[in-house]
């Protein structure tokens, strides 16, 4: 967790969906820099459990997302605890977070945790919708992001397109207002060309739908994201 700023790419992998073994090899093969286990229906213990057990032999880093507190699955190099900063509703704010850490704050290693500031940008995205989301303006993306790094002090802030390509200028705006706290970017990304545009501004792109898609456009994206 403590090199995650060193990161220049992931990708993400839902437990609901399926991978093959070959592509799931040449996944975690490729380079990339970790693989994070998430997403947003359908997640269960079970599933997550299953994806964890058939990355493990390999030794890129594993990181598991939290959206439910039952699929929590012990084993992950590290947690990240999604924080939706554009929801309209105070449970995904603080209230999931405040239930989780209650039921297990004696044995959470805090140490592996990190949290990630989302504001998410897709209004037909699942996670918008899931969470009650409306959408910001630039300037209140870029509030959300002051709060982040000067008020929350959060590890991550993370620009949520889920599905559609998002604005580069934009990006970028936010690119320059951080300083401490990593960007991620996440959203629509199926070629280099537009793994090299995102990751010209953002520490970190997130690389997910298309791995189901189109496995070697996906992989492609990786040296595309190192080389900028």
């Amino acid at each position: 967790m403590e090199k995650m700023n060193e990161w220049d790419h992931v990708f993400k992998l839902d437990p609901n969906k399926k991978i093959s073994d070959q592509d799931l090899q040449s996944v975690c093969e490729s380079g990339t820099d970790a693989i994070i286990v998430g997403g947003t229906d359908g997640v269960t213990f079970e599933n997550v459990h299953d994806l964890w057990e058939r990355i493990e032999p390999y030794e890129v880093p594993c990181l598991l997302e939290i959206s439910d507190i039952e699929a929590i699955t012990p084993g992950f190099d590290g947690y990240l605890i999604p924080i939706v900063l554009n929801s309209q509703h105070k449970k995904w704010l603080l209230d999931i977070q405040h239930h989780a850490v209650k039921e297990y704050g004696d044995i959470i290693d805090w140490k592996s945790m990190a949290t990630e500031g989302y504001c998410v940008l897709n209004p037909d995205a699942k996670v918008y919708q899931h969470t009650n989301c409306y959408l910001p303006d630039d300037a209140d993306v870029l509030a959300y992001a002051r709060i982040a790094e000067h008020l929350f002090q959060l590890p991550i802030f993370y620009l949520e397109y889920s599905g559609t390509y998002g604005d580069p200028k934009l990006v970028q705006r936010i690119a320059e207002e951080l300083n401490q706290t990593t960007l991620f970017y996440g959203g629509g990304i199926h070629t280099p060309e537009q793994a090299r545009e995102m990751s010209a501004h953002a520490d970190v792109i997130v690389v997910g739908n298309i791995i189901y898609e189109n496995i070697q456009a996906a992989l492609a994206t990786v040296q595309a994201a190192k080389s900028t």
